[in-house]
């Protein structure tokens, strides 16, 4: 008698699939990829791009004479240093640059960690990012607007104030978020694809995935030191930037996910997938976490 056929929801890879996906050689992935992506010889390499495509968009407003609105990342970090020495090399102005965070950690009551916390993402950009370029180049204070679980709707309505966002920096999380974008998953209720792509800012616990590799990045594997919940922008804004840029720099934890990402089904479990819909998206990774994964002991 035959085995009766699984019945999988729509939208969600098989284990199958994902494993016939992270096997296929690289000429295979880009016939079959959905979101254009380009190979680096090396993750010192993608960092560099990262922040001469920051620089190029900061460039290009200031030779145009109009705002440069950006929604940036914290994580990777690194490559703030490059965007920071140039930026006072060249004596390039920020003060007409727009800038939005992506998210932002809360403690387990849902109140945002102070900036003074080593982890803070609003405070790593004032610091590291803001404070380090020379005060006569320096944006606004006001011009950096961080997600904040009070005042849900404010870094929606001053994205729409600016005039939208032109590009959209960031990376892809071992599980696909964009954002603290986390797979909605429960076995209680469910989200659809487009709710998912509609979704606003919002404040979410992290998943026990999120904590573990921000611990490992992080905290030297110490969990305990990692806030417990986010505040995010959500999928609508991102995917409402004129460009999205994300950005692999994780090394043998972005392999499979890449892979998901330009070419894989569309859905909830992955929500960086839904980049594949985007006019003018692509993503960067260095070559040897491009290549096909294959599974052994190490």
């Amino acid at each position: 008698m035959p085995r009766p056929t699984r019945r999988v929801p729509e939208g969600v890879m098989t284990s199958d699939e994902i494993l016939r996906l992270i096997a296929l050689p690289l000429p295979a992935l880009r016939r079959k990829a959905r979101v254009p992506f380009r190979t680096l010889p090396s993750i010192p390499a993608v960092l560099d791009e990262m922040a001469d495509a920051i620089l190029a968009e900061v460039r290009a407003g200031s030779r145009k004479g109009r705002p440069v609105r950006l929604i940036l990342p914290v994580g990777p970090v690194s490559h703030y240093r490059r965007v920071v020495e140039v930026s006072n090399r060249e004596g390039l102005s920020w003060r007409h640059v727009h800038l939005f965070a992506m998210d932002e950690f809360l403690d387990w009551e849902g109140r945002p960690v102070p900036e003074s916390h080593p982890l803070s993402f609003g405070g790593f950009l004032r610091r590291e990012l803001l404070g380090a370029l020379d005060r006569r180049l320096r944006p606004a204070a006001d011009r950096l607007v961080v997600p904040h679980p009070f005042r849900i709707d404010e870094a929606s309505e001053r994205i729409r104030a600016a005039g939208g966002i032109d590009c959209c920096f960031g990376g892809i999380g071992y599980h696909g978020h964009i954002a603290f974008n986390e797979p909605p998953l429960s076995r209680w209720s469910r989200v659809s694809v487009e709710e998912l792509r509609e979704s606003r800012t919002r404040v979410l616990p992290l998943a026990a995935d999120s904590i573990l590799v921000q611990s490992i990045g992080s905290a030297g594997g110490c969990s305990a030191a990692i806030p417990p919940m986010a505040v995010t922008l959500g999928m609508r804004d991102i995917l409402a930037a004129r460009r999205v840029r994300l950005y692999c720099a994780g090394g043998e934890r972005h392999r499979a996910i890449f892979r998901v990402t330009v070419a894989g089904r569309v859905g909830i479990e992955h929500p960086s997938t839904l980049v594949q819909g985007h006019p003018d998206a692509e993503v960067v990774i260095d070559a040897a976490a491009a290549e096909p994964v294959r599974p052994g002991l190490r």
